[in-house]
């Protein structure tokens, strides 16, 4: 289950590094910051958005694993209500 979860965490991760858009244009608002310091800031402002992306999507896979593995526990109470029948 982990792996899976892994997988999905990566799969969304590279998902979002590739979503196409490509920022050319530096702007400097401020006289002391640099246009390093705008790269590095966009940088950071996309890598945390696309954590909270992949977070998001872990957190929606272990909703669906834990509701998989609700349904598979009463499936095998079901089969042991019947074995206890017989």
């Amino acid at each position: 289950m982990k792996k899976l979860i892994a997988i999905v965490a990566i799969a969304a991760f590279m998902t979002a590094c590739n979503n196409g858009e490509t920022k050319t244009d530096i702007t400097t608002t401020d006289s002391t910051k640099t246009a390093a310091d705008s790269v590095a800031q966009n940088v950071m402002d996309t890598t945390k958005k696309m954590m909270n992306e992949a977070k998001e999507l872990v957190d929606s896979a272990a909703k669906k694993m834990d509701k998989a593995a609700d349904k598979v526990k009463e499936g095998a109470d079901k089969l042991k209500k019947e074995a206890d029948k017989k």
